[in-house]
């Protein structure tokens, strides 16, 4: 029996995985780069062993520092979690060799279906060796790890040679493996995926569907269980050949089987040999817990011969610490406060006061609503959204709650194009135009005031010209004017009703409304709306020439366009350089078709945001 388990990973799926380990009574052990010394995962488990660097390369993939922390920490068990090592047969090998029990799937199924290239050829499928015209669109694709990471659309043949070489290195950072290839992209699809679940007595059990249409850089970002609209045919045909491809490889423990269904036909894509991220989902959809079947496979004991039943319907949306109006860059910074409505669940790998770092992915937490109906539970999860205290960094939020409400996500219609069809609207401003008025009468608050909680008055001096303030919301200037009066503040145009530091009440066309109000230096949360207050006079010396390239996010320069130097001829839309930030490498091009007048940026550099990566003199 199981009393001590070493989870190989980090952040929420390690936190996950803790959280059961403490219901069944098992010690917790946890490992941790430099970068995650007072992360949540290594502060809520029992030990913690450090693994010194920060790069992922360094650190969560050195399988020889996880065993060996696993031994010295008194592991008797290693669950991998999801990323990094999680899909590496050998990793699992050496965790068995030091005679470690191994939570997951025997490495010879891994190493089977690890490898897409290999698993395709499994199951028939072979890939495309010699890519021509005829071919258009394509896909290409790592063959190990899984994420979106390492995933390019081509579209132009000429584009080709150039995004299998920013697959293979943004591959082999994020898994230690740089093998990619190529296939047919299926345009327009439905990702669909059915959960197994394995023992090692030969029972083989499906759990039911999953649809994870809604992706962006071809990771997901909204899944749910059960997949909507499937003919009773077309689930019977995913489960069969799931649990046909569990059964080629002799599997064990948790694992999911990934289709693309277009035309009412299924397109098999991979089997990830691991927990995946939205298995939430279907633990809500089953009532039960993946991570203890796991543990309780690992152990040897069968399936219950009662197989759980499906009630309901549970839907998952993953808050990144992203922008998606500015191409999903990720951002950082400290999260000062999150916190989420009961009544949904919530899977973290943050606290109050974490900081998010440029080394990891940028999923903050996921946020699970369950309901009888499908329609119940989007509606439940997009409020929980919209009702959730989110103070920090920029994040998707706004994006998942449009997402949840749109009329084709709603009507179950959506596909994974979704986003290249309507992300513009999708990320329309939604930020409240009275937040900066809000925010100034707010600010006007904090100091000296008649009386505990006075609503109005108590200054000697009143001055009689409106006081000024700026702010940037959704990337533009806001000036916003109010004048203290002897009866309180007045702001044209809006009836104060309420001011004090954290609470504003404003009458806006004869309604009440509510602004709740935080200041974290210069950046401040209004409701859900994030704003950011401009000094009075603009800094001359902050300007930058027309056509400056500037970091978008703090990141390494992994590469520069070969024979790049300064007086080199771009066209508008050439890539220029690529930037790593986040396991993601982010590609940034010139923005006019002119002249390269500078370039500072070099392989290797560190940058910080607003950094000068290099100047495009435009064509006259």
């Amino acid at each position: 029996m199981i009393t001590s388990v070493l989870v190989a990973n980090r952040g929420e799926i390690a936190c996950r995985v803790f959280r059961t380990c403490r219901e069944l009574g098992i010690r917790t052990i946890a490992v941790h780069s430099d970068a995650d010394e007072g992360a949540l995962h290594a502060r809520v488990a029992d030990a913690s062993v450090r693994l010194p660097g920060e790069a992922p390369a360094d650190t969560y993939l050195r399988g020889d520092l996880i065993v060996k922390a696993a031994v010295a920490a008194g592991a008797d068990a290693v669950h991998p979690g999801y990323g990094f090592l999680s899909e590496n047969a050998d990793f699992a090998r050496a965790v068995q060799d030091a005679g470690l029990l191994w939570i997951g799937p025997p490495p010879e199924a891994i190493e089977a279906m690890a490898s897409k290239t290999r698993a395709k050829q499994l199951m028939g499928i072979q890939p495309l060796t010699h890519v021509t015209e005829a071919d258009l669109p394509v896909l290409v694709k790592a063959a190990a790890g899984g994420g979106g990471r390492g995933m390019r659309v081509v579209r132009r043949l000429a584009d080709l040679d150039a995004e299998l070489a920013s697959a293979r290195a943004e591959a082999a950072s994020a898994f230690g493996d740089g093998e990619v290839f190529v296939e047919p992209y299926v345009e327009n699809g439905r990702h669909v995926e059915v959960q197994i679940l394995a023992d090692t007595h030969g029972t083989i059990r499906p759990l039911g569907t999953r649809d994870c249409s809604l992706q962006r850089r071809h990771q997901k970002v909204v899944e749910e269980a059960p997949a909507p609209g499937l003919s009773e045919e077309l689930q019977q045909e995913l489960s069969t050949l799931a649990v046909r491809a569990a059964r080629a490889v002799d599997y064990v423990g948790a694992g999911t089987v990934e289709f693309l269904v277009a035309d009412g036909r299924a397109h098999f894509l991979e089997m990830n040999t691991r927990l995946q991220v939205e298995h939430p989902v279907t633990e809500a959809l089953f009532g039960l817990d993946l991570v203890a079947e796991q543990i309780r496979v690992a152990e040897g004991h069968p399936l219950d011969n009662d197989p759980p039943r499906a009630r309901g319907h549970a839907v998952e949306a993953r808050l990144y610490a992203e922008d998606p109006s500015r191409d999903w860059t990720p951002q950082t910074g400290r999260l000062h406060r999150l916190s989420v409505p009961q009544g949904v669940r919530l899977d973290t790998g943050y606290t109050d006061g974490d900081d998010i770092g440029v080394h990891y992915d940028p999923m903050l937490a996921k946020l699970v609503a369950h309901a009888p109906t499908r329609a119940e539970a989007v509606r439940k999860l997009a409020s929980a959204l919209e009702r959730a205290v989110i103070h920090g960094p920029v994040t998707n939020r706004d994006l998942l709650v449009s997402s949840l409400r749109h009329p084709e996500f709603t009507a179950a219609r959506m596909d994974t194009g979704f986003y290249d069809r309507h992300l513009p609207e999708l990320t329309a401003s939604a930020a409240d135009p009275h937040a900066p008025l809000a925010a100034a009468l707010a600010d006007a608050r904090t100091g000296p005031r008649t009386g505990p909680r006075s609503r109005f008055g108590g200054w000697r001096n009143v001055p009689s010209q409106p006081q000024t303030k700026r702010y940037e919301m959704a990337g533009e200037e806001h000036e916003v004017h109010y004048r203290h009066t002897r009866t309180g503040l007045e702001a044209d145009g809006v009836r104060v009703v309420h001011a004090e530091e954290h609470l504003v009440l404003l009458e806006v066309d004869g309604v009440q409304r509510k602004f709740e109000v935080a200041r974290y230096g210069d950046r401040l949360h209004v409701n859900t709306t994030t704003l950011t207050a401009l000094p009075r006079f603009p800094d001359p010396t902050a300007q930058h020439a027309p056509g400056s390239l500037l970091a978008p996010m703090p990141g390494t320069v992994v590469r520069v366009a070969d024979g790049l130097t300064a007086g080199t001829p771009v066209k508008a839309g050439d890539p220029l350089l690529w930037l790593e930030a986040m396991k993601m490498q982010h590609k940034i091009t010139a923005p006019v078709t002119g002249t390269l007048s500078e370039l500072r940026a070099v392989p290797g550099q560190q940058v910080e945001p607003g950094s000068l990566l290099a100047v495009v003199t435009e064509t006259p």
